[in-house]
Formats: structure tokens, C-alpha cells, sequence
């Protein structure tokens, strides 16, 4: 696939998003923390993982298997070098999410967060609704429009406005449609605004018992 993500270093990506005035490594972190303490996944996937952030927050006690997958196989190479000793079995995909060809063994929690910028929604969630096991959890941040903020805000990790021609918005209407159609029902939504000025929406969604027969053994 060609996308500007497999051209973008780690380092860049990650050192953007942590700058104090952008601030959304920290928030997606938050998050996800928040996500494994409410529901106590016994496996998680995290899609559009980058290098990693927030995997720290992962209690093995609890959550016992953990996927990571990313379209960039040079972020999953430096999440497994920070990671792999901390969390036995970690397991790495690499490839497109939105292409049916990329599989994993179904899980209870799947953290989706500034993912669907950049895909198409309806064969994203078709994909995860294949790897979410039956009363599963999934959670997706999307970024909501701004009138003061650039889609892609400016910083010295210049390499990151490569993004700005294929990020497109979606509305957490059209999510929350595309997502009951591929049979999630929504539990919760909330928005968060950052010091920035940008906002995000966070909507989780569950599979019902019933809905999902498991692609593979978990």
C-alpha cells in the first residue's frame, strides 16, 4: 500500500505527538489506561500502534495476550525491542488493516485510536469485528474538526505534513453508523478537549454474544 506512513521515522511520530503543545501521546496513553482498568482485558489489540505508547500500562496479571499492529513494520520492530521482555508472547502485525489478508486471533479489548483518518471505515471495522471476540470491546478516538487548529499541526517534525493530502475527518455519527452496521452496539461516547484546541471524540462499542464466531483458536 502506499501511504506516507512508511515514510515517516519513529522518531518523528513520536516526538510530535509528545511535544507540550500537541500533548496526545499523553492523552491516548490515558486512555488506553483507562480502557484496561474499566474492562480488565484478558487480550488486547492495539491497531495503528506506532512504537508502543501506552503499553507500559499493561498489567500481564490481567490481560495475558497482547496484540500490536501497525502498517509499518519499522515501528512493530522498535515496539518488540521495548516491550517484548515485558510482555511474554507479545505478538506483531504487520500490514494493512484494511485489507482482509491481515488476521489475528480474536480479543476482548481492540484500541483503535487516530485510525480511521486514514482508512476506510467500513472494511476497518469488518476486519475488527473478524478479531473481537463475542462481548468484546472496541474503542476508537477520532479527532474532530477544529476552526482554529490544523488537521496536522505544525511542528518542528516536519516530516508529519505528509499526512495532511490523506487525512480525512470522520464524523463519530458516521462511525457510530459504520460500526452498527458491522454489528457493534455503542456503550459509551464522550470528546476531550486538548490545551491545543483540538478535540477528540472517544465512542466504545461492544460485539454482541452471538454476533462473532472466532476466525481462530484464542
Amino acid at each position: 500500500m502506499d501511504t506516507p506512513w512508511l515514510d515517516i521515522p519513529l522518531a518523528d511520530y513520536e516526538g510530535h505527538m509528545s511535544l507540550s503543545t500537541i500533548g496526545q501521546a499523553q492523552m491516548l496513553a490515558t486512555l488506553f489506561a483507562e480502557l484496561l482498568a474499566e474492562f480488565s482485558p484478558p487480550s488486547v489489540a492495539v491497531v495503528g500502534c506506532a512504537g508502543g505508547n501506552g503499553f507500559d500500562q499493561i498489567c500481564m496479571e490481567a490481560t495475558r495476550r497482547v496484540a500490536a499492529v501497525d502498517i509499518n513494520p519499522h515501528y512493530l520492530e522498535a515496539l518488540s525491542n521495548r516491550y517484548a521482555d515485558r510482555i511474554p508472547g507479545l505478538e506483531l502485525y504487520a500490514g494493512d488493516i484494511q485489507s482482509p489478508a491481515l488476521t489475528f486471533a480474536p480479543v476482548d479489548l481492540i484500541y483503535a485510536a487516530l485510525l480511521f483518518e486514514y482508512v476506510a471505515p467500513a472494511p476497518v471495522l469488518a476486519n475488527l469485528k473478524a478479531a473481537c471476540r463475542p462481548q468484546g470491546v472496541l474503542a476508537s478516538v477520532l479527532q474532530l474538526p477544529s476552526g482554529t487548529a490544523a488537521a496536522v499541526s505544525p511542528s518542528p517534525f516536519t516530516s508529519l505534513q505528509a499526512l495532511a493530502p490523506v487525512m480525512h475527518l470522520v464524523t463519530p455519527a458516521d462511525l457510530l453508523a459504520h460500526a452498527k452496521e458491522a454489528g457493534f452496539v455503542p456503550l459509551s461516547a464522550k470528546k476531550i478537549a486538548l490545551p491545543s484546541g483540538k478535540k477528540f471524540a472517544v465512542q466504545v462499542f461492544q460485539l454482541p454474544a452471538g454476533e462473532n464466531v472466532p476466525i481462530r483458536p484464542p
